[in-house]
This record gives C-alpha cells, sequence and structure tokens, in this order.
C-alpha cells in the first residue's frame, strides 16, 4: 500500500511546532536554557547541607546568602551587584537544568560543591541594596541563560571554559578571554599561592582520575593555553608509568583549595615531594571576584563589570 504524502501545509505546521515546544518548556539548548519573564519572583526549595533541612524562600532572599557567602564584608555595592546577576543567572539556569533535584529532591543547595556558597549570617545592608538593586536581573545570549561562571581569582586574565574547566563541551559563543585588573586591589597572599604535595598523595589523585601510576616523581606542563597561561594538561612520571590528565580535573582531585588555580608559574621537585607555585584562585572563567572588586573601585556600574567579563552577553529583566 502507498503511504500517503503529508499536505504542505501540514507538514509546515508540524515544523514550527517542532521548533516552538522547547521553547514553551524552556528546554537546554545550544546556547543554555531558555530565560522567559516571569510575572512574580520565584519561589524556591533550599536544601541546607549543614542541617540536612530544607527551607522554602524566594529566589532574592536566597541571593542575600549566595552574595554574602561568596564576597567579602567591606567590598563596593557595585561588585556585589555584579555578582547578584551572575550568580541568579547560574541560578536560574541551574534550577532549569533539573538542580538538586535528584541529590536533595530540591532546587538547590547550600553545599557550594554542588551550587554556590551560602553565608545568611553575613548579609550586610550593602549586600541587600545590591540584590534589592538588580532584582530579577540574569545574563542571556540570545534569548538563553548563560553560564554564570565566576572566581575568587583568574590571575588577571581569565580563561576559556575549555581551558579552566576542562569543559567537555563546545565552547559557549559567548565566553571570552579577557585581561582583568584585580592585581589594583588583590592582597599578594591572595594572588600568588604555594604548595607542596608528596609524591604519594599526587599518586592517589591521579588513580581518582583512573590513572594510576604509583608515587608521583615529576610533573611537566604538557600543554598551556595561550590566551591565559593555565596548565590544560599536565603530564606526571610514576613509579608504573606516566600519564597525561586535564589540569582543571587534576586540580580538583588533588583538592582545589591546596592547589588553587592551574595558572602554574614553578614546579619544583623535590626529595620528599613537589612544590607548585602559581596565581588566581578558582578555574578563572567568567567573572572575576577581585577583579568585579577592583571595576567597581574604578567607578564601573554594576552592568559594566559584567560586561567586561561577559563582553557578548545581554541582562535581561525576569521579574
Amino acid at each position: 500500500m502507498r503511504q500517503r504524502r503529508l499536505m504542505p501545509s501540514l507538514v509546515l505546521v508540524l515544523f514550527c511546532l517542532l521548533l516552538f515546544i522547547p521553547l514553551l518548556m524552556g528546554c537546554p539548548g545550544a546556547e543554555g536554557n531558555v530565560a522567559k519573564k516571569l510575572n512574580t519572583e520565584p519561589e524556591i526549595s533550599v536544601y541546607f547541607h549543614e542541617t540536612k533541612k530544607t527551607e522554602r524562600m524566594s529566589i532574592e532572599e536566597y541571593l542575600l546568602g549566595v552574595v554574602a557567602g561568596e564576597m567579602r564584608p567591606d567590598w563596593p555595592v557595585e561588585a556585589y551587584a555584579a555578582q547578584a546577576i551572575v550568580a541568579r543567572t547560574f541560578t536560574m539556569d541551574f534550577i532549569a537544568t533539573g538542580g538538586t533535584k535528584e541529590e536533595h529532591n530540591t532546587d538547590i543547595s547550600t553545599d557550594e560543591t554542588e551550587a554556590q556558597a551560602y553565608n545568611a549570617d553575613a548579609i550586610t545592608p550593602e549586600i541587600r541594596r545590591a540584590v534589592r538593586e538588580t532584582k530579577g536581573e540574569v545574563m542571556t545570549y540570545r534569548g538563553r541563560y548563560v553560564k554564570g561562571w565566576f572566581s575568587a581569582s583568574c590571575g588577571g586574565q581569565t580563561a576559556l571554559a575549555k581551558d579552566g574547566l576542562a569543559y567537555k563541551e563546545r565552547e559557549p559563543a559567548y565566553m571570552r578571554s579577557v585581561s582583568c585588573p584585580e592585581a589594583e586591589v588583590i592582597p599578594e597572599s591572595e594572588l600568588f599561592w604555594t604548595e607542596r604535595f608528596s609524591h604519594q598523595e599526587i599518586g592517589q589523585a591521579l588513580s581518582k582520575l583512573g590513572k594510576a601510576i604509583g608515587a608521583v616523581s615529576r610533573i611537566a606542563v604538557a600543554e598551556r593555553s595561550k590566551e591565559s597561561h593555565r596548565a590544560t594538561r599536565l603530564k606526571f612520571t610514576g613509579a608504573d608509568g606516566e600519564a597525561t590528565v586535564p589540569g582543571a580535573d587534576f586540580r580538583i582531585a588533588i583538592d582545589p583549595q591546596k592547589m588553587r588555580s592551574i595558572w602554574l608559574t614553578e614546579i619544583n621537585h623535590e626529595a620528599d615531594g613537589i612544590t607548585l607555585e602559581g596565581r588566581g584562585f578558582g578555574h578563572g572563567v567568567g567573572l572575576c571576584q577581585w577583579g568585579a572588586h577592583a571595576l567597581a573601585k574604578a567607578g564601573k556600574k554594576p552592568k559594566e563589570i559584567i560586561k567586561h567579563y561577559y563582553p557578548q552577553v545581554k541582562v535581561m529583566k525576569l521579574w
């Protein structure tokens, strides 16, 4: 039996529906989830990992604790406001992607390893003002949420996601590596770091990444990003062989609080361990918090700070 051909008009209707349904659902696309204007401010469920309790609160109330947890109590209001826009973007995109439903049956968590830092006890009048003045504002690119990435210190040059985060998906079109003025305000003890690791400690970190080569006696930079100086791939020589892994993955495995960045300036091999020296704190992708401080101190407005780190995005008011 011969198949009947669909009428051209019906084919066109079906095609349009296929394109339009994802927009209605807010499904993630190539550049993220669709940002839709809302009539009212959303209320969200928050899992507090310290008490293991769940609370419901407005998203703006939640963001007060995030900005307080992510920045220091004596910084300019404009820096807080820029952080609020980025954090609100991260939150909305994170929730649209599923949030912490699988882990805690909530929209989000106060555990910074799962989402963002949170500290309601550190909220100041300046932070309240910054969040209030940016109410509902998020970053978008072509009508979709961008990845609200930020770090404490980029070292003076921000990184692309593929370099700073070993991001496995396609590099977002709006990401840029830009120079940063953080050196004007950041203390040297925050900008530069030194940490010694034992041979066994490094070997154990590699084992977490599926590279069991025993105690490591040597580390070398195999690849370095041209834009941001990051050690994007590190080569290790161990008692049982060699291994090469993304620098960002190794940093997480070894302890990101100790290996503060992958912008490595020195690698010193010693009899009882290996000492790494570097600059910056965090992955260095997107907004740099110390840099936002410097730009705010120089008189830049919140949206100007956002555009410095995310030149291609727009700031959209959702509620």
